[in-house]
């Protein structure tokens, strides 16, 4: 990849390259140091003595997700390479979350945004991405947003940001700012500070690499699991590292899950991993968005799901500890799919019974 190359103006009032990238980084940096970080909610649990459950609400942060600090972490990533300068039209292959808060930040710059989705995203999340001013392109097979994504940058010499290959890299693991040690410290005062687990799932890998980096660098006991859903590649990959891809249809769950082993998935900082069935994680999220008078996505449905797994057996050995898990993004984007009971039975998601567990642990009321 060759880096952007600014010519020096002879104007004075114009920015010198060096210059423009101080203060673009500046600019994410102050954002940054506006942001709170985001809470961890307990979540009730019954029939599970000694066992503590807990939500790290991504969705509130200014950009709605979790992918709101993945994105941060792109541009400056890309900006310090040298990749980007004031000129640059930035594009991004996503299935939606990573492009609303990538054309925040995008906006923030004052850069062209392009973002290459499934034709299939939620048409919530495109409305978001479109109202930071940037673009939607559309494909029907989501297994050409990175071919098609790499042609628009060469055809108008703009970067792909590529989250797929670069959010692994592009988080620091070991900083004072990933959501591994958010956690950590604002467990500090719970009953069991120490998770006996976190749980996340996989979209580009960036997350699950960048907690179990730093529960190894931090030399905690606790175990990370990885949710995915069933249609994946990744817990096969898991498994068999000889498996690196898969055909058909892999998940109606946005956001996580893909065809391909991305480079961004690590495997090896993963200690278990756990399949879930599409209509598992519909009927979580919005059994959980029930249960805590809060709308929930259905990745996060996902996550609660390999969660209730957890807890069983936890329960079944009559361990005591806490699980910590993310609240990825708000339900809001999902009015249309999770949230449309038409949707739902259009894509068969109605046929199979909700989890038995959710009401065992998670009973609603009446």
């Amino acid at each position: 990849m060759q880096n952007v190359q600014i010519p020096e103006s002879a104007n004075p009032s114009v920015p010198s390259p060096r210059e423009w990238l101080a203060r673009a980084v500046g600019i994410l940096s102050a954002e940054q140091s506006r942001s709170a970080d985001t809470h961890l909610i307990p979540v009730p649990l019954a029939n599970a003595p000694g066992i503590a459950l807990y939500l790290k609400d991504e969705s509130s942060h200014p950009t709605g997700s979790l992918k709101h600090r993945l994105a941060r972490s792109m541009f400056l990533y890309a900006l310090c390479n040298g990749w980007i300068g004031p000129d640059t039209t930035v594009i991004e292959a996503s299935s939606g979350s990573t492009a609303v808060s990538e054309a925040y930040f995008a906006r923030l710059l004052g850069l062209r945004y392009i973002a290459v989705v499934p034709a299939t995203t939620a048409r919530e999340k495109l409305a978001l991405i479109e109202e930071q001013g940037a673009r939607c392109h559309k494909v029907d097979d989501p297994r050409t947003m990175y071919a098609e994504a790499e042609r628009l940058a060469a055809e108008c010499g703009g970067h792909y940001l590529d989250q797929f290959t670069y959010a692994e890299r592009a988080t620091d693991w070991r900083g004072t700012n990933n959501i591994a040690v958010s956690i950590f410290q604002q467990m500090q005062g719970e009953d069991h500070p120490v998770p006996r687990w976190i749980v996340c799932g996989a979209g580009t890998g960036g997350t699950s690499a960048t907690i179990g980096r730093y529960l190894r660098y931090g030399r905690h006991k606790t175990g990370l699991c990885v949710a995915d859903p069933s249609g994946s590649v990744f817990h096969r990959h898991f498994a068999d590292r000889s498996v690196v891809q898969v055909q058909g249809t892999v998940s109606l769950v946005e956001g996580i899950g893909r065809p391909r082993v991305e480079p961004s998935f690590l495997p090896d900082v993963v200690d278990r991993m756990i399949a879930v069935p599409d209509a598992a994680s519909f009927h979580a999220a919005r059994h959980l968005s029930r249960y805590l008078g809060r709308s929930c996505g259905p990745s996060t449905g996902t996550n609660l799901h390999a969660c209730l797994q957890l807890i069983d057996e936890m329960a079944a050995a009559g361990e005591e500890g806490s699980i910590v898990t993310l609240l990825c993004d708000c339900g809001d984007r999902y009015r249309s799919t999770c949230y449309s009971d038409a949707w739902l039975e259009e894509k068969g998601m109605t046929a199979e019974p909700a989890d038995p567990r959710l009401g065992r642990y998670l009973p609603l009321p009446g």
